[in-house]
């Protein structure tokens, strides 16, 4: 709370004098982004379509002679109407800036692709373990932290769409490919109402929903891969949001996914066949609608001042886990992020943003004899009991000139001393830790960024470990815009 406090009011004392109309943008975009979205398909339609009429006509006409002279027409007569063909249509010469298109009028798909890597080290001996995000730097010398396809469109006039596929290379040069994102989603529905279907992040607090390229830091915050787990929270489900008609920026998510898999950390996940909380996953089907994954979330945003713009953000989420046949899990999250942007800034700067989250998850384990913990050979029994985690981080941003962006984040972790742990002995998993992140990023242009960090790790039982890493990364292609 000290932390959270002494950031808060590290921020609120900056000041600085510029305007942010991207910012003023996004905040459009936040608050109607529905409508807006609709509009703009609309009109990009109707521009493809008539761009497309006028191309065939174009070539519909035959080849243009050499014009006649006419003769003057009689006094006090009008002249004749000339007959003439269709201008020429150019095609506009292709920017960075622009998406790669593929498609054309109503439905489209615009494509990019995003590279972040890393380079660094750390005295940790276990870098591994250090680094629990599975999108962090994870080993000594170079990381592939992803290259990350994205394809997103419109369908057609009722729906969107939105793929997000990410290849990565593990620390033993292995690539792998995930499907991060895969859904549909409706434009047009009544009373305020939006519906998405298909493989996508649960909306559990704000970094959950974000792509690692969007993060302010080189890896995801503690208490996010502890909880949440280093690959977030997704699964394939459906989501209904509302759009609250209130003067100010009000939404409220309600969603229900599979809840089986690694992307599913806390629930039904068999941990790769190793021990979770020592006990080994039990079997555990869909049998009712309570085997399924349930979120909830509500966001509020209000405009504090011309200037500063505050978020606030709760949210639960309820699913089985593998510990036993009739064991559940509970995570509960609050946020709040705020941003100041100064009333004369260029470029989207000077700013400043200050992002907070907590989390406490309570996990029902079952009892087990199924793990042999003292290593006599004879499965040991572990009670059944309820393992509360819980913890938070908080950060600020100091975009302090155009391009440059220098960082600070605070992390904690811990937990509840568990019988299994006083039965037989400290779970480091879980042991109390928290870290220091101060980082600078330099954006030479918005398609490239390099950003440089320090972490002072402090874990209970271990001790202090520090860790310096160095990321770089590109975009090809117009990226979709990110939600305020």
């Amino acid at each position: 709370m000290v932390l959270v406090l002494a950031l808060g009011a590290g921020a609120t004392s900056l000041c600085a004098q510029e305007t942010n109309q991207v910012e003023q943008l996004q905040q459009q975009l936040r608050q109607l982004q529905e409508n807006f979205e609709k509009i703009q398909r609309e009109q990009n339609a109707q521009i493809a379509a008539l761009t497309q009429k006028l191309n065939e006509v174009a070539r519909q006409q035959p080849a243009a002679a050499e014009p006649k002279k006419t003769e003057a027409p009689p006094a006090g007569e009008p002249a004749p109407a000339q007959t003439t063909a269709p201008p020429a249509v150019f095609a506009q010469s292709w920017s960075p800036g622009d998406p790669i298109r593929v498609g054309k009028g109503g439905t489209y798909a615009d494509l990019s692709m995003v590279g972040t890597f890393a380079v660094g080290g750390s005295t940790a001996s276990d870098i591994g373990a250090l680094q629990p995000g599975g999108h962090d730097p994870n080993q000594r010398g170079f990381t592939v932290q992803g290259a990350e396809l994205n394809l997103q469109g419109a369908v057609d006039p009722y729906f969107r769409a939105n793929a997000n596929v990410a290849f990565l290379v593990d620390n033993g040069g292995e690539t792998r490919v995930e499907l991060e994102e895969a859904w549909l989603e409706t434009v047009s529905m009544p009373y305020n109402l939006q519906l998405r279907a298909g493989q996508y992040l649960t909306d559990f607090g704000r970094l959950n929903t974000q792509h690692p390229h969007s993060w302010g830091f080189v890896d995801a915050p503690l208490v996010n891969a502890r909880l949440l787990g280093g690959d977030g929270l997704r699964n394939p489900g459906a989501r209904l949001s509302w759009l609250a008609p209130t003067p100010f920026y009000s939404e409220l998510f309600f969603g229900v996914q599979n809840s089986q898999g690694g992307t599913a950390y806390s629930f039904r996940n068999d941990n790769g066949g190793q021990s979770f909380f020592d006990r080994l996953a039990t079997a555990r089907g869909v049998d009712r609608f309570s085997d399924m994954l349930y979120s909830a979330r509500y966001a509020a945003s209000f405009e504090l001042t011309e200037n500063q713009t505050l978020l606030g953000g709760l949210s639960a989420v309820f699913g089985p886990n593998s510990s036993g046949a009739d064991t559940d899990t509970q995570i509960y999250g609050a946020d709040v992020y705020w941003k100041w942007k100064s009333p004369s800034a260029h470029g989207g700067f000077p700013f400043v943003s200050w992002q907070t989250e907590a989390m406490l998850r309570r996990y029902q384990a079952g009892a087990s004899t199924s793990v042999d913990l003292t290593g006599d050979g004879v499965p040991d029994y572990v009670p059944r009991e309820t393992i509360t985690d819980w913890g938070g981080y908080s950060q600020v941003l100091w975009g302090f000139k155009p391009g440059w962006v220098a960082g600070l984040r605070g992390d904690y972790v811990t937990g509840n001393q568990a019988q299994y742990e006083k039965l037989y002995g400290a779970d480091l998993a879980r042991a109390t830790r928290w870290r220091i992140s101060p980082n600078l990023t330099w954006y030479p242009s918005e398609f490239s960024k390099i950003r440089l960090q320090y972490n002072y790790d402090d874990r209970d039982r271990i001790g202090v470990d520090h860790s310096i890493w160095l990321q770089f990364e590109f975009l090809l292609g117009a990226h979709a815009a990110h939600k305020f």
